[in-house]
């Protein structure tokens, strides 16, 4: 698998600074050595802070399968990989390489975020004015937030590192906090950072760090961002508070921003409309780049590479796109393919789809980021839309007992795609089914479907009664099917097992139940 370290491209910031920020380097380092003594110094680290989106296989691709490939969305693909396999039949041991990779990633950047925090308020440079602190400190704020919001939802409760310069449970050996401290953890640094951030920033156009432009407004951390991450955690932990979830969410679709819905759903995945207003926070990149391409779409697609790509549309994500007569937004998501960019029929047999390698027959690929380039592609992900933060507020209408709302709410949603309007006489179950039904379609491949039925409650239930069915080939004849097992998706296995390197490394963990 080719990687890149990847440093931030200059749009993050501005797209009239290219060169000077390509010779900025980011101070990443998780050491004291590095001096904090200048503003520059503070924008530097609080770019190394960024980075984590770049540099690691969780936000590049990873965040994904744990999602897509876990829930009914996707098969694992890439040969059935053992780590991936392991994800699809929740049979994830505590040895799992990957697994322990995601952990430390996300730790990592939490280092960087509590190194520049600790650090910040030390510094006398009279070009870092009382404003822009603070916005640093709500930046790095929020990105630790995010950060350990992956890790709460991959692991449950863990570790609280806020001081730590190394963030590093293994070295500070830390017992884990439990899920509710570490939400409530979450929760203060977004209340700091949505105290500390603009809606926009007001910076000229030729400022550096906090240009008033499209391509910083979405790149960087704001009180959108802010709200729309509050509004996902007290939906997400288990103590949820729909009454907190339903404000946050309208204080985004109010924002001063002015958020909207693109116009066209194909618009937001094509490759030519970034930085869009339905986009709340977004990772860019740049196409061609060694340094800054995203290497991740080369995993999902490229089937000229001659290996088997990774997170397969399922035959069930498929059905219930035709199901529902939703052809815009199954175009714009999966894309079925006999051959390659070179006119070459596949190369692999695909258990679930072609397992006899038929020329005619096509397989279907995650088609959400389009542009592989050759490992420096440079299309965006988008961490935060608002789509998302629609249907959320649908649901937390609905769980609140106003059911005609949240189909009203939910029906914005469907007119983009147009799709028939559900009616608004139908009772709450029924409604929460539509609004998880839609939120499905709406959101595959963005890292999105197995938050969403564990939030529901409904993980086992749905995994378990999948009919979905794997095919071997003897003499160029189909097998007989062969159903996929998904028994051990229990309720213990909703989360990952603690690493093992970490349970070695620091007696004071305890593992999670299951594991």
């Amino acid at each position: 698998m080719k990687q890149y370290l990847i440093y931030i491209p200059a749009f993050i910031l501005t797209l009239t600074s290219c060169n000077k920020f390509l010779n900025d380097t980011p101070k990443t380092s998780e050491t004291t050595g590095n001096a904090y003594s200048t503003a520059d110094d503070a924008e530097k680290a609080l770019l190394g802070c960024y980075n984590t989106f770049y540099s690691s296989d969780y936000y590049q691709w990873e965040n994904v399968m744990l999602s897509d490939v876990r829930s009914d969305n996707a098969y694992p693909g890439g040969y059935n990989e053992e780590t991936f396999y392991d994800y699809d039949r929740f049979i994830l041991p505590a040895s799992n390489t990957h697994n322990y990779a995601n952990w430390t990633a996300l730790y990592n950047g939490i280092a960087r975020c509590n190194i520049l925090l600790n650090k910040i308020g030390g510094i006398s440079d009279t070009a870092l004015t009382d404003e822009r602190r603070q916005q640093i400190i709500g930046e790095a704020s929020f990105l630790r937030a995010f950060h350990y919001y992956q890790l709460v939802k991959l692991f449950g409760g863990v570790p609280l590192e806020l001081e730590s310069n190394t963030a590093d449970p293994a070295v500070t050996r830390k017992a884990r906090a439990t899920e509710t401290e570490v939400y409530d953890q979450i929760v203060a640094d977004l209340q700091t950072a949505a105290d500390d951030l603009p809606d926009t920033y007001s910076g000229a156009a030729d400022d550096t760090y906090t240009a008033n432009t499209a391509a910083t407004n979405k790149s960087r951390a704001t009180k959108g961002a802010v709200n729309a991450l509050l509004a996902k955690v007290w939906a997400q932990r288990s103590d949820r508070d729909y009454s907190k979830v339903l404000d946050y969410c309208n204080e985004v679709i109010n924002s001063a921003a002015g958020y909207a819905l693109q116009g066209s759903f194909a618009e937001l995945f094509d490759g030519d409309h970034y930085f869009n207003d339905e986009s709340i926070l977004e990772v860019p990149f740049e196409s061609g780049s060694s340094t800054a391409g995203n290497w991740g779409v080369e995993l999902y697609l490229a089937p000229e590479d001659g290996w088997q790509k990774y997170c397969v549309p399922s035959k069930n994500l498929v059905s219930a796109y035709e199901a529902e007569g939703d052809t815009i937004r199954e175009n714009a998501s999966i894309i079925f393919m006999d051959r390659d960019a070179n006119g070459d029929p596949i190369s692999w047999a695909d258990e679930n789809w072609n397992p006899c390698q038929d020329e005619d027959t096509p397989i279907p690929f995650n088609y959400k980021q389009k542009h592989p380039d050759d490992w420096a592609s440079g299309d965006h992900y988008y961490l935060l839309r608002l789509a998302d933060i629609i249907l959320l507020k649908a649901e937390a209408q609905n769980e609140l007992g106003s059911t005609e709302d949240a189909i009203e709410t939910l029906n914005l949603i469907r007119a983009r795609v147009n799709l028939k309007a559900i009616s608004t006489s139908i009772t709450q179950a029924e409604a929460r089914d539509y609004i998880l039904n839609e939120r499905r379609l709406e959101m595959a491949f963005e890292a999105d479907r197995w938050d969403a039925l564990v939030r529901a409650g409904v993980a086992s239930t749905v995994m378990q009664s999948l009919s979905e069915y794997y095919y071997t080939c003897a003499d160029g004849t189909q097998s007989s099917a062969i159903k996929m097992d998904y028994s051990n998706c229990t309720e213990d296995h909703w989360i990952n097992p603690i690493p093992l390197i970490e349970m070695g490394a620091n007696p004071n963990l305890v593992q999670n139940d299951g594991y």
